[in-house]
């Protein structure tokens, strides 16, 4: 099936179609959900996401929406433009990336968490309605993981702190997670929906 991504080029390349998509925008969504729909993928992975630490008192209104239109409004719109060709089908697969901080939360993640428990009961309800078609949708909510971003934001001190924090004393690696992806989104899964499945070394249990 056609497999949709970003690049800058928007060339094809290994048999994928690539889409440039700017979530921030109505309009930009509204051109990715049609595309999309024209493409009626088999499985929808919703990976996009930002973020803006600030105090509760302190967030900037148009910050709070915006997070909300890429983090809660984009996968909305894309879940709603497979859903009938899956079902039709009666088989799909949707996985969207939630985050520890949708299952727990901490001091300036108010638009963040927002943004991630909406995503974590969304979830729910659509598998509820969609499960029985074989439709099979679930969130992978992933804990602290080694890139680049995470060590050029906490630094190498920061990292040992937060690593004695995490029960496996480790931070987690980005191909964990796209192997668990990966599992969900394929036909090895067979009875796993509504779920929103952390990936945290055991951070979240302690």
């Amino acid at each position: 099936m056609t497999v949709t991504g970003t690049r800058s080029d928007g060339r094809a390349a290994d048999g994928m179609t690539y889409l440039q998509a700017d979530f921030t925008t109505t309009t930009g969504l509204d051109l990715a959900v049609s595309q999309v729909r024209q493409l009626s993928p088999d499985i929808l992975i919703n990976n996009a996401g930002i973020n803006k630490v600030a105090p509760f008192a302190e967030i900037d209104p148009d910050d709070f929406m915006r997070i909300q239109q890429v983090n809660v409004v984009a996968p909305f719109r894309l879940a709603q433009a497979v859903l009938p060709a899956m079902r039709q089908r009666r088989w799909g697969r949707i996985v969207t990336i939630s985050s520890i901080w949708g299952r727990i939360s901490k001091a300036g993640r108010a638009s963040y968490s927002a943004s991630k428990f909406a995503v974590d009961g969304m979830n729910a309800a659509l598998a509820a309605e969609a499960a029985a078609d074989d439709v099979l949708c679930n969130c992978v909510a992933p804990g602290f993981i080694d890139t680049e971003l995470t060590r050029q934001v906490l630094g190498e001190e920061g990292i040992r702190d937060l690593v004695a924090q995490v029960p496996a004393r480790r931070l987690g690696r980005p191909e964990e997670i796209a192997a668990f992806v990966v599992w969900l989104a394929g036909p090895e899964n067979t009875f796993i929906s509504g779920q929103n499945i952390c990936i945290d070394g055991g951070f979240t249990r302690v």
